[in-house]
């Protein structure tokens, strides 16, 4: 687990007409950065979309539907988990989360079933001076995307 990185539980409501699913509440503890924008990408069969980070910025994902690979690495000299990676999916027939991402922890997607329609919410309105890019295959990333998750 990269330090700062929290995961969010979700509690769903079923009943026979469907669900309901309570997302992110303005006094959650994991969203005290508080509200910049709100974002929503749709992302067909095979996207990688990878890799880029914040200096001031946090992020959190929720996956609306299909599957999102997910991963994550640590690139902030201070951190415990400085070096760190993290690989997961989030989505469909996935325990319902929404996963805050701090700045200075490099993040990408891949979709792994699609199409994935994922909504985001950012703590600062778009600043094109706090979008780092980094490329999909970066030898400084101990990370595959052309590789699956490692089987547990």
């Amino acid at each position: 687990m990269i330090d700062g990185v929290i995961f969010k539980t979700l509690v769903t409501h079923n009943d026979r007409r469907g669900y309901f699913r309570e997302i992110v509440r303005v006094n959650d503890d994991f969203f005290a950065e508080g509200f910049g924008q709100w974002s929503h990408s749709l992302m067909f069969d095979g996207v990688t979309k990878a890799w880029h980070y914040h200096t001031l910025q946090t992020d959190w994902w929720y996956v609306v539907n299909g599957v999102l690979r997910v991963g994550l690495y640590d690139i902030r000299k201070e951190s415990p988990t400085y070096g760190q990676t993290m690989d997961f999916l989030m989505g469909e027939h996935q325990t319902p989360q929404v996963i805050k991402i701090p700045p200075g922890v490099v993040h990408g997607c891949q979709t792994a079933q699609g199409p994935v329609n994922l909504f985001y919410l950012t703590s600062h309105v778009y600043n094109p001076e706090d979008e780092h890019r980094m490329a999909f295959d970066d030898k400084s990333i101990p990370f595959n995307w052309m590789e699956g998750p490692p089987i547990k």
